[in-house]
């Protein structure tokens, strides 16, 4: 290989270097980036800022140019006191910053749109983090109190209940909410239901639970006619009483007239004339309370509602001698009111018996062996 003229291989730089050896190649980012960077004309060493110290009174513009060049921006330097200030300048490249010190430093495409998108996702991460930890707190509390909060919840159940409770029983006792206004009386046939109503008058006002049922039975023993009667309350106003009268079963001479009189022989209402349909008791001018109409009153009881009705009149001068007398003539030796329900059933068979032979004969029937019934011809 031909060598140029003046080649000197040992030649040496002035600072002992090779000068023929060729410079390193640049390699750090800055150095590349300055190679393809479109080169700017740059102020020259005589426009560099005045010493430290120096005051400036206006500032100087530099219109030197280079040979053969369009003349340069004019350069504005600082006017203060102090080291001069570089003017700003608008960054070249669109990814191209500088850093505190003023060293341009070069973002990639696109990083700052990325990096705000990565920080949206870094808060909604941090944002569903905060709310699955929120969660499983609650959810360890939630398993960590459950005693207690099923006690707390029984007491107040139970304490609820209590005062409602203890407000109706208020309610229901002292309170006009629920205060007697209106006596309702059923069943009466022969007793006055407005007379009902009057006894139990003084009572209006009270509230149902403070009624006085003592009080009202005392009133309705007045009425010989009540056999017994059933109270029931109705809210909010009213009392209902519900009356079973006294029945008549025997009808007994009085005087001039008749009595209607109940089993106990208590004397169900007086009449001028006799009453069709109930027997006519005669016990001897005894008395209604004694043993003889006791006796023929528990007879009559025993007989079926059909066959009673046949029956026109009932003598007895003891409890041991009860005699009945039918609508159709015929006599019925009854005795005692020992075994009254068998001797009933005696009875009815011997008069179907009788009725088929011989309807129109006059007989008497003997009950009084219910064991044994017997016909005898009159």
């Amino acid at each position: 290989m031909r060598r140029p003229e003046g080649f000197d291989p040992g030649a040496q730089g002035p600072d002992g270097t090779d000068e023929h050896e060729e410079a390193p190649r640049a390699t750090s980012l800055r150095d590349r980036l300055a190679a393809v960077r479109p080169r700017r004309e740059r102020p020259s060493s005589d426009d560099a800022p005045a010493e430290a110290g120096t005051t400036a009174d206006a500032p100087r513009v530099d219109d030197r140019t280079a040979s053969g060049s369009a003349p340069a921006a004019p350069v504005v330097l600082g006017t203060g006191t102090g080291s001069a200030t570089r003017p700003d300048r608008a960054p070249t490249h669109p990814d191209e910053t500088a850093d505190r010190s003023g060293t341009p430093r070069i973002e990639p495409a696109g990083g700052a749109a990325e990096a705000r998108r990565r920080a949206v996702e870094a808060r909604r991460a941090a944002r569903r983090a905060s709310g699955e930890r929120r969660r499983t707190e609650r959810t360890e509390v939630r398993r960590f109190t459950r005693r207690s909060r099923h006690r707390r919840t029984a007491w107040i159940t139970v304490g609820a209940v209590a005062a409602l409770l203890v407000a109706s029983v208020g309610v229901a006792v002292f309170s006009p909410l629920l205060s007697l206004e209106q006596v309702q009386v059923e069943g009466t046939e022969r007793v006055d239901a407005a007379e009902v109503q009057a006894a139990v008058s003084g009572q209006l006002g009270t509230p149902l639970a403070r009624i006085d049922f003592g009080r009202i039975t005392t009133e309705l023993e007045r009425f010989p006619l009540i056999a017994s009667y059933v109270t029931e309350t109705a809210p909010p106003h009213t009392l209902v009483i519900r009356v079973t009268e006294r029945q008549p079963i025997a009808t007994v001479p009085s005087g001039d007239g008749f009595d209607l009189v109940d089993p106990a022989g208590v004397v169900v209402q007086h009449l001028d004339a006799r009453q069709e349909g109930v027997p006519l008791v005669d016990v001897g001018g005894a008395a209604l309370d004694g043993t003889a109409f006791r006796s023929t009153a528990e007879v009559l009881l025993a007989l079926p509602q059909a066959l009673r009705q046949t029956v026109d009149s009932a003598t007895a001068s003891t409890a041991d001698d009860v005699t009945l007398s039918l609508t159709t003539g015929e006599q019925v030796v009854w005795g005692s009111a020992d075994d009254s329900a068998a001797k009933a059933q005696v009875l009815a068979g011997l008069v179907a018996d009788q009725a088929r032979r011989d309807p129109s004969a006059s007989v008497e029937f003997d009950v009084s062996a219910p064991d044994n019934g017997i016909i005898r011809t009159r």
